[in-house]
């Protein structure tokens, strides 16, 4: 059966009008297409729905039976169609899964939470580690934000590039290091997939130099640990890698020539575009990435 909405919006204002003419008035339509309707809905519900009595229509026991039911089914429709944009974060309860680097993880997570914490108790965050291979799940909707250097591809997917970090060496103490000093250590890198090379190589090759690779790891606190215990050296975002050099007791220092600065971009599916909660969700890490580094900055 295909049912035309308007309809109900007809019933609703000849039932609280209780005449083809009052209701012409309220829907701000003609009496003769009212009339039309009303002849739609008697041959829809086998119900006169209205009847003369006099110069008076009086509604039949179904009309009044739901007389009610109508009005709320109007109401219900009308907060599907029109949704409202209102955010109550003190009632909002939702959980957020968020995507990227465990060192963008460890940074976020601390002023993420606390000032989400404050706002919304309700809202809880899952941090989950970036894939060994690019996957879809921004578009199947198992991650809510990914945040990485890299922009996607996928038109569906918005983006925002929420800041910039730099690069450093990071070393077991500090020591300033030439570019002679800086390739001939032992380096170990961080790669979800395990590769053994990156564009520092690109560079140091353009200078004439070459470095010896002594392991690449999944994740930073495996390389932190290889730093922390040895003469290797990682080169890695500043102020992002900031609360793990702190934690594992290491330097940082500059390096000896120049890498364009890592953008941090967010990015989602576009089925989020609209949906308040989730606007709010980008906003609050947009906030806690100028904390971290601007306070990095300082």
């Amino acid at each position: 059966m295909q049912l035309d909405l308007n309809l109900l919006t007809v019933l609703d204002a000849l039932l609280e009008e209780g005449s083809v003419a009052g209701a012409a008035q309220r829907l701000r339509l003609s009496s003769p297409a009212v009339s039309r309707s009303l002849g739609r809905l008697r041959r829809l519900t086998g119900d006169d729905i209205l009847v003369r009595t006099g110069r008076t229509m009086t509604p039949t026991p179904y009309a009044l039976a739901v007389r009610d039911e109508v009005g709320e089914l109007l109401r219900r429709t009308r907060v599907v169609l029109a949704p409202s944009r209102e955010l109550d974060l003190a009632g909002l309860d939702r959980v957020f899964t968020l995507q990227c680097h465990d060192a963008l993880a460890t940074a976020l997570a601390p002023p993420l939470l606390a000032d989400m914490g404050a706002q919304a108790p309700g809202v809880r965050l899952r941090f989950l580690a970036e894939a060994a291979a690019d996957t879809d799940e921004l578009r199947h909707g198992r991650v809510d934000l990914a945040i990485g250097a890299g922009e996607p591809a996928l038109p569906e997917i918005r983006h925002e590039t929420v800041g910039h970090d730099r690069f450093v060496a990071v070393l077991r103490e500090h020591q300033p290091l030439d570019l002679a000093a800086y390739a001939s250590r032992p380096h170990v890198l961080i790669s979800r997939r395990g590769r053994l090379t990156d564009p520092v190589d690109a560079v140091l090759e353009a200078h004439g130099r070459q470095r010896r690779v002594l392991a690449a790891v999944g994740t930073t606190a495996a390389a932190a640990h290889i730093v922390a215990t040895s003469e290797a050296v990682l080169t890695a975002p500043e102020l992002t890698w900031r609360p793990l050099a702190e934690a594992f007791g290491l330097a940082t220092v500059p390096l000896p020539f120049a890498l364009p600065d890592p953008p941090i971009v967010c990015a989602w599916h576009q089925r989020y575009d609209s949906d308040p909660a989730h606007a709010w969700l980008r906003e609050r890490v947009s906030e806690a990435f100028t904390t971290i580094l601007t306070i990095g900055a300082c």
